[in-house]
């Protein structure tokens, strides 16, 4: 055994309260190292009346490591527990001070999960887990409402750029719920709808108020019951990080300088605050001048952030909040803005944006999930870009669902594209067929999807601004079969729940090859899908115990003899899903 490469340590992603009752361990080894891995887990005050061995099964993998996970329901909520790893004859056992030759003859030195408290359970919003999310970026939906328009509107369908208008508003929004219940949608995640200057509403002058080019609260209220009534749930994005240049605390800061008394509200290099050399005196986003940094360990920005989160809630009855640039916020005030938020609405979903590996962030104290955008990399490095083998792909995948708690990957946010990204048809480079086996691996893996808007009426785009295009309403301009398409995914993965929240797993990934299997499977069912990510045709087999098959695409039946082989052959590009029929 290669004990250099095994790893643990209590808390974080390696040892967590699921629930009130139930904690999960996991131990990293050397990939194929280790035969077995148990875990020894007991009462520290009754070792010897509680103690027993508990079987671990591996969770995920990746190109250097097997990631092994139990669960143990400890009888008194406390729980001493350490790992027996086995390697053919060899056998060692592993606590918190090292490795042992024999088995630990008491609990003092095993690792410790000292008590389930329940106020410090990891608890995420359990609606999130079955939600299909559809992202709307509200100045290019749909204009209801001619009235609003700024000035230098643009015929809607025009040409996006950086700066300019085309009207987009929340009763274009209402005018369109149909689609969204058709479609089969039961969460909206809305870029920013607050006051500001630009189209993308992410230099906010106004906490406090809606832009007057989308609507007012009782517009908001109005949109908002009506989702509801749908079962749709609705997520707002907030700008904590920066201001915009208009916003009022900055205007008396370049009216009145060091005089200001919202001096400390931004990060001052110096002053009179300027450009130099095309950089800012004062902390921004990026270097833009139009977005001013908020200071948020100041008590006075800290207090009015919080009363905005918690005023929308109340107010408009929003479900949740996606935070942008969550990460170059201070902890501390996540800390306390999940309280706030948690405390007016408990299932209310925190969704930071964070781009990278996010562990920091979600320990239960901060965000429920983060946008999965590791998950969003690896999918378009194998099935879009075509830049890795399913090997590398699996070693993505696997890597990312070990760095969290299960409920963080539970409520992961899936995105394949965003306002932020190419479209992902014209990622795909208009193949549909590329585009339409990324989104099945979306839909049938743990977390929720997004779909951005348009993406299933093949609406395309490349890099910001072109990704910001109006929505095509014209249906002889839509792609209808593209629509369906997305449908019956979306009716596919609330059919089944394994394909939400069942265990996941690869069953087929190998070096060099464009067959990826794998496997979602709960109480209820055991689904395998099956995909070819080639230009070739290819037949593909997997082995399997159970004799009695469903095909989900075509509902075929098949039966195979016990310890058979599931075969199927796939064209370019193409999926099929099994579900096994309990006999």
């Amino acid at each position: 055994m290669l004990l250099e490469a095994i790893y643990h340590r209590p808390k974080l992603n390696w040892c967590y309260a699921y629930d009130e009752h139930s904690v999960h361990l996991r131990i990293r080894t050397k990939k194929n190292d280790i035969t077995t891995v148990a875990t020894l887990a007991g009462d520290k005050y009754a070792w010897s009346q509680t103690m027993k061995k508990v079987p671990m099964n591996k969770l995920t993998s990746d190109e250097l490591f097997d990631y092994w996970e139990c669960e143990v329901v400890p009888p008194h909520r406390r729980l001493k527990y350490g790992f027996q790893l086995e390697h053919g004859e060899e056998k060692l056992w592993m606590t918190e001070y090292g490795f042992l030759h024999e088995p630990p003859s008491n609990p003092d030195r095993l690792f410790e999960y000292p008590y389930i408290n329940p106020v410090d359970v990891f608890k995420t919003p359990a609606w999130v887990k079955d939600a299909i999310f559809y992202q709307i970026f509200p100045e290019r939906f749909a204009n209801g409402d001619a009235s609003l328009d700024p000035v230098d509107v643009m015929p809607w369908g025009g040409k996006p750029e950086r700066d300019n208008f085309f009207g987009g508003d929340l009763q274009g929004v209402i005018h369109h719920l149909d689609h969204l219940s058709e479609l089969g949608v039961t969460a909206v995640y809305f870029t920013p709808i607050f006051s500001a200057t630009t189209n993308h509403k992410y230099d906010t002058e106004d906490y406090m108020k809606i832009d007057p080019q989308f609507g007012d609260m009782d517009k908001l209220k109005q949109l908002v019951s009506l989702c509801h009534e749908r079962g749709i749930r609705v997520l707002l994005d907030a700008v904590f990080n920066h201001s915009g240049k208009t916003f009022a605390p900055f205007i008396d800061l370049q009216e009145n300088g060091e005089h200001s008394r919202y001096k400390d509200w931004f990060y001052i290099h110096k002053f009179p605050i300027a450009i130099e050399n095309g950089i800012p005196t004062y902390d921004t986003f990026a270097f833009e001048p139009l977005m001013p940094k908020l200071n948020t360990a100041n008590e006075e920005v800290k207090a009015y952030l919080l009363q905005v989160a918690e005023y929308w809630i109340k107010e408009a009855n929003i479900d949740g909040w996606r935070l942008d640039v969550a990460n170059e916020v201070d902890h501390q005030f996540w800390r306390d803005f999940r309280q706030v938020v948690k405390k007016v609405k408990p299932d209310a979903y925190i969704l930071g944006e964070i781009w990278h590996e996010s562990s920091t962030w979600l320990q239960g104290d901060q965000f429920d999930a983060v946008m999965n955008y590791p998950f969003t990399h690896a999918v378009h490095d194998f099935f879009v870009d075509q830049i890795c083998d399913a090997q590398v792909f699996a070693n993505a995948i696997g890597r990312q669902l070990s760095r969290y708690p299960r409920q963080a990957n539970e409520v992961a946010f899936n995105l394949l594209d965003s306002h932020d990204t190419p479209r992902l048809l014209s990622k795909c480079g208009d193949d549909k067929r590329k585009m339409k086996l990324a989104a099945q691996f979306q839909f049938t893996f743990t977390g929720t999807p997004c779909i951005y808007y348009g993406d299933e009426v093949g609406l395309t785009g490349g890099e910001d601004p072109d990704c910001r295009k109006c929505m095509e309403w014209d249906p002889a301009k839509q792609d209808q079969e593209l629509f369906a398409f997305y449908q019956q995914l979306i009716q596919m993965r609330m059919t089944y729940s394994a394909l939400r929240s069942g265990k996941f797993t690869f069953l087929a990934a190998e070096a060099g090859s464009a067959k990826l299997v794998y496997a979602r499977e709960d109480s209820h069912n055991k689904i395998i899908i099956i995909m070819n990510n080639s230009d070739q045709a290819q037949t593909i087999e997997v082995a399997v115990k159970e004799e009695h098959w469903e095909n989900l695409h075509t509902n075929e039946t098949l039966c195979l003899d016990s310890g058979g082989v599931l075969q199927t052959e796939l064209q370019p590009y193409g999926c099929a899903m099994f579900r096994v029929l309990k006999s």
